[in-house]
């Protein structure tokens, strides 16, 4: 059963599925874009899929139906939902950087944007595909549309790469190997940083052995220039039975018990420098000054935790999060933290779906909500980029700097970005159909403040 599995993942890649990388929690199956619900980690195949992907999988019922009257309760917070938003204008509020299309991704695997570096690059990343089995890479100048290509990436399979620092100096990019220990239990897999030396252009590898080898691990880096890596910790599940079926006919898990992980730091030029870092959390992010996490993650978050990276102090508190919330995304910038949440499905097949942001002081500072979104923070940027399916379709932007909500457009694509850092804290990116939806454009923007 494993082997047959390898072999399926392995073969991904020449007709990769849709799926949503989320390598900050390395991602989430499923090609067409479903319903999100509990964030399903797959593990390594996360990895064997490689192009722009689709939000996660869902859990399927198999317990009796449940019934819940009336609409989704206000959240405890000032509140804004879809009919907000200013539209937004181009040239005023807005501005393109950059946009990619792929034509027919239904076909063949394309090429994409994955992020901007520091210094106002693009990361182009060209398949793999059926006909070229290993990606290339390239930095493109948006004001030119040049690529300079950079040397080919060794000791890279078909597996998928994530980039996760892109800087001025130097290009990380992360990947795995499966572990020879992978057994019926699992599939293993270590991590694998690629790093590109911009100056000599010369590509580094670097793994770790002490650090333990996992289905799912979930990645970002720190001010410290750390990688901080979750592993899983404890994994509550469905309930006996399975989920109970909700008015949507979807597997109805507001308000689970939420997932927890071990939090390491590693090195990324000593392969021996693996720290365990003492602590069970839940989602972890970093701002300039401070790190955050929760106590759970995918169910109810718990606490905020806050730890000032320059003495130490730390300070927690109650978000305030409503009764039923399950924590989907995390992330935070500046003084803010955003956590993207599914509170439920209420009569009607209204969902609950929320983003809530607060001040690492503990302070609620807005919350979006609506029916059939998801939103979240790229590592770098202060723009929550919000994707909405249904009535409102969509992509919109909430500035954490400007506490200000735009939409950017009104039609949604089957398909979700990879994209990487933002590189500046006004970017973000967003994704419209082309093709009647079997391909997409992927557009890089900036904010006008």
């Amino acid at each position: 059963m494993v082997n047959e599995l390898q072999e399926l993942l392995r073969a991904n890649v020449a007709d990769p599925p849709h799926d949503r990388l989320d390598l900050g929690a390395v991602v989430r199956g499923g090609r067409r874009r479903v319903r999100r619900r509990r964030n399903v980690a797959i593990g390594a195949a996360a990895f064997a899929t490689a192009g722009i992907v689709a939000a996660g999988a869902v859990l399927q019922g198999g317990g009796g139906g449940t019934e819940i009257a009336g609409e989704p309760p206000a959240p405890d917070a000032p509140t804004l939902t879809l009919a907000d938003a200013t539209t937004a204008v181009a040239g005023r509020d807005y501005r393109e950087l950059a946009s990619y299309t792929n034509d027919d991704l239904d076909s063949d695997n394309g090429q994409y944007l994955d992020g901007m570096t520091d210094d106002g690059l693009v990361l182009f990343r060209d398949g793999p595909r059926a006909d070229q089995r290993y990606p290339r890479f390239a930095l493109l100048d948006p004001a030119t549309g040049t690529k300079d290509w950079l040397p080919r990436l060794p000791d890279v399979t078909q597996n998928q790469t994530t980039p996760v620092a892109l800087g001025e100096d130097r290009l990380v990019l992360l990947g795995y190997e499966e572990d020879p220990t992978a057994s019926t239990d699992g599939f293993l897999v270590r991590l694998v940083a690629f790093v590109f030396d911009r100056d000599d252009r010369r590509w580094s590898t670097v793994s770790w052995p002490g650090l333990p080898a996992v289905e799912s691990p979930s990645v970002l880096v720190g001010p410290d220039d750390r990688l901080y890596v979750r592993t899983p910790a404890t994994r509550p599940g469905p309930p006996p039975g399975g989920w109970p079926v909700g008015p949507d006919g979807e597997a109805e898990d507001a308000d689970a018990e939420g997932e927890t992980n071990h939090l390491w730091s590693v090195s990324l030029t000593d392969p021996a420098d693996v720290r365990d870092e003492g602590l069970e959390v839940g989602d972890v992010a970093f701002t300039g000054s401070a790190m955050v996490w929760t106590d759970s993650r995918n169910g109810d978050a718990g606490r905020i935790h806050v730890r000032d990276l320059a003495t130490g102090a730390e300070h927690s508190f109650d978000p305030r999060s409503g009764e039923r919330c399950n924590l989907l995304s995390f992330g935070a910038a500046g003084d803010r933290i955003a956590m993207g949440q599914y509170c439920g499905t209420y009569e009607g097949g209204v969902r609950d779906d929320r983003v809530q942001v607060v001040s690492t002081d503990g302070r609620q500072v807005v919350t979006l909500q609506g029916s059939g979104l998801d939103g979240g923070l790229v590592p770098g940027s202060q723009v929550v980029t919000v994707t909405a399916y249904g009535d409102e379709d969509g992509t919109y932007v909430y500035d954490l700097a400007g506490d200000r909500l735009l939409r950017i457009s009104d039609t949604t694509s089957s398909w979700a970005s990879t994209t990487g850092p933002a590189g500046e804290p006004s970017r973000f990116s967003w994704m419209t159909p082309v093709n009647r939806n079997d391909g997409a454009t992927q557009h890089i923007g900036e904010l006008l403040r």
